[in-house]
């Protein structure tokens, strides 16, 4: 499979809602480059995550697929870091299920190591792929030949990397978040819509033997105390403070290529 990167056999799927985010964000990374021979898929207009993402399994070329956000930019070292991590993995647990960049343990420990508008540089760095209980939907990296799929009860755009962790649990197989460091050069909001939680309670209601369940933005637990102290936060910042904004996109992503391409930050990896 490490082999497969080398010569471009690997499909990358996005999602895509605005064009001009993906040209100046993901299609700069230098792996996309004029002349490269990777598939890649961009899914537009679909109602949810799950059934764009499946619709990708069944159209890609590939066994080795990549599921990245239109506004990711993968440094120049990023391929090379992910055959690193395929090449760790074929010899402790060629089973794997899902692999990521960045996620949370079964004890709510983050592991992962990346740069966020807004958050900067979040987790700490790591030299090899570790076993983590979710996935942040940023890169999510799966076989197709495993047969795993994302389940399409679950709508919208949110949950859907814990989702599919879940599911490689369910048939023995570990999620990684592995050493390879990217760029999220992200806008989102401390006010999350309603679709977010109507997708928490979804996906609670289809595992909930494996509650709790920690994702990257909220722990999933019986009682739900998660999600009501968060609401009551974001009650705060909407109707006492007026403030809905955690982070704005940058508009000159390229410079992020400067200063993280030969900085300590995305060199941490086998060092």
């Amino acid at each position: 499979m490490t082999d497969d990167l080398e010569t471009g056999k690997a499909t990358f799927v996005v999602n895509v809602s605005d064009q001009i985010v993906l040209e100046k964000n993901l299609l700069i990374s230098p792996c996309f480059r004029p002349g490269h021979h990777y598939q890649i898929l961009k899914q537009e207009n679909f109602p949810s995550a799950a059934k764009a993402y499946n619709d990708a399994l069944e159209k890609s070329d590939n066994d080795l697929v990549i599921f990245v956000h239109q506004d990711l930019i993968l440094p120049s070292t990023w391929v090379l870091r992910l055959q690193e991590a395929l090449r760790a993995l074929e010899k402790t647990d060629p089973n794997w299920g899902v692999l990521g960049v960045f996620g949370r343990t079964s004890a709510g420990e983050d592991r992962g190591y990346i740069y966020s508008t807004g958050l900067r540089l979040i987790g700490s760095p790591f030299k090899s792929p570790t076993v983590v209980q979710t996935l942040d939907e940023i890169v999510l990296i799966i076989r197709k030949s495993s047969g795993l799929r994302f389940d399409e009860r679950l709508p919208h755009f949110h949950f859907y990397g814990a989702e599919i962790c879940l599911a490689a649990l369910q048939k023995g197989m570990k999620s990684y978040a592995i050493p390879a460091f990217c760029i999220h050069n992200t806008q989102y909001s401390l006010v999350l819509p309603k679709e977010f939680y109507a997708s928490y309670g979804i996906l609670k209601s289809i595992w909930k033997k494996y509650i709790p369940v920690h994702t990257t933005c909220i722990q999933i637990t019986k009682f739900n105390s998660h999600v009501y102290r968060r609401r009551i936060n974001e009650f705060a910042l909407r109707y006492l403070r007026r403030k809905t904004i955690g982070a704005y996109r940058r508009e000159d992503s390229s410079r992020f290529l400067k200063e993280f391409d030969n900085s300590d930050a995305n060199q941490y990896s086998g060092s």
